[in-house]
């Protein structure tokens, strides 16, 4: 038997649930890139950031070896389109742990499995099949673990803040009607025997970005003496991430269980996005992440105003920017690293370099809104053998999207594939921006300000207003 399982296992037996207990800030690492690192390069980045530990969205096999030896507390992911077929299928647990879990264990430090991600968040009726299966998904991984001795390792799921139908305030947080006796219980009683977590994707960004009038940028930002008093409660709040958790405090103490420990499963803030997004900037970013991991890694542990003294587990996301992930712009941005292993800005995860210590950040260009018109036009780079797909997209809706893109009208003289693909991307978005399309085309297109119309060809744009 090496070493580094002989120190691994006595560890267990000195202390089975220090690692479980302790305020060790971990790193998501993700993998929607095209240029990103190899894992064993991650894995030294990793621990530049002087992280306790790593969450996998995927159990790569390249990076659960390149994790070995490590001091790394890991946690591995079931996908959801395994859930339901795992939740009717005990062999099939057996073999995803067997596989993924039992072949790295525990040269690996594998410590929590997490079956599925915000599997609840999606509202599509097939999805919504899936909401019933988790929790029999969740049993069957406990009990292949158990089965191969193993009882240490941690399981549960990562959820998303949408779990809450009422958040504000925090003493009124109440979980969504349709999911809270049918999953959320189940759920709950599981993680109560079993002494496991409640993993929540918490976002202090979307919250403030959403209501950025009446949120205090400050005040997401842990900086700054403003305070909020929960009327019901009494409780008092110095920043929105304490008042996020402490919903879910309350949401979990009306099903009647007062005591199951929250773990953040993601958080952290954009450091770009889209012109259209407020203040996802560098300077904010580093400024949550930073005094964040101050917050958590404090010594007594401040916890939460409704949990004080109670210590916060947490992974910060991300580790790179992510050039392949769909959606909005800040979606891509929220790496502590750049593909090419450079800092976005320093932190230290370990919490003990000082905010002093850090050089000054580039000032904050966008925390107030954008106001003005916007294109979305092809991208600098853009492979241009897709954008034929890209147009056939956008102009493919039935609601004229492309009429002047026809021969004989305004726009299509020069017939120029890019010329052409700029106006389908600007009309595609500024007709269905409102329902949530976004300037992205599988990173064909982007948001300028610069108005891209030519001659009689006026291209239709999206206006911004305070």
């Amino acid at each position: 038997m090496r070493l580094s399982t002989l120190l691994f296992l006595f560890s267990l037996l000195v202390s089975p649930c220090s690692a479980d207990l302790s305020a060790k800030v971990g790193v998501n690492y993700g993998t929607l890139g095209s240029n990103l690192p190899k894992p064993f390069k991650s894995v030294k980045l990793i621990k530049s950031l002087k992280a306790g530990r790593v969450k996998l969205y995927n159990p790569d096999p390249d990076i659960l070896n390149a994790l070995k030896g490590t001091n790394l507390q890991v946690s591995v992911m079931v996908p959801n389109q395994l859930i339901s077929n795992i939740s009717c299928n005990q062999t099939l647990a057996d073999e995803w742990v067997k596989t993924n879990v039992i072949a790295y264990y525990p040269e690996t430090l594998i410590r929590y499995v997490l079956v599925g991600n915000e599997i609840l968040s999606s509202t599509a009726d097939a999805d919504k099949k899936v909401w019933f299966n988790l929790v029999p998904a969740i049993r069957k991984v406990k009990f292949a673990l158990k089965s191969y001795n193993i009882r240490k390792v941690k399981v549960g799921t990562p959820l998303a803040m949408d779990v809450l139908e009422s958040s504000f305030p925090p003493s009124n947080g109440t979980f969504r009607s349709d999911i809270a006796r049918p999953v959320v219980r189940p759920l709950l009683k599981f993680l109560n025997k079993t002494k496991s977590f409640f993993f929540v994707d918490c976002y202090p960004y979307f919250a403030w970005a959403a209501s950025y009038q009446d949120i205090n940028l400050d005040y997401a930002l842990f900086r700054g003496r403003l305070t909020y008093t929960d009327p019901h409660s009494g409780l008092i709040y110095t920043n929105l991430l304490d008042q996020m958790l402490d919903a879910l405090v309350f949401a979990m103490k009306r099903l009647g269980y007062l005591d199951i420990r929250i773990w953040i499963s993601e958080t952290g803030w954009p450091n770009a996005g889209d012109i259209d997004q407020i203040g996802a900037n560098v300077y904010n970013a580093a400024t949550y992440n930073r005094n964040l991991v101050k917050k958590l890694t404090a010594k007594p542990a401040k916890g939460t105003p409704a949990r004080p003294g109670v210590v916060l587990p947490t992974f910060i996301f991300a580790l790179y920017n992510e050039n392949e992930k769909p959606g909005p712009g800040t979606e891509r941005h929220w790496g502590l690293f750049y593909p090419n292993g450079s800092n976005v800005y320093p932190i230290d995860l370990s919490g003990k370099t000082p905010l002093t210590y850090y050089r000054p950040l580039p000032p904050a260009q966008n925390n107030k809104p954008y106001e003005g018109k916007i294109w979305c036009v092809v991208a600098k780079g853009a492979n241009m053998t897709e954008l034929g797909s890209a147009i056939s997209f956008a102009c493919g809706q039935g609601n004229h999207t492309c009429d002047e893109l026809q021969p004989g009208k305004k726009c299509y003289k020069p017939n120029l594939l890019i010329l052409h693909a700029s106006y389908a991307f600007s009309s595609y978005w500024a007709q269905f921006r409102k329902q949530g399309a976004t300037c992205y085309f599988n990173g064909l297109a982007v948001q300028t300000t610069e108005d891209p119309s030519y001659r009689s060809c006026n291209y239709p744009s999206v206006t911004l207003s305070s």
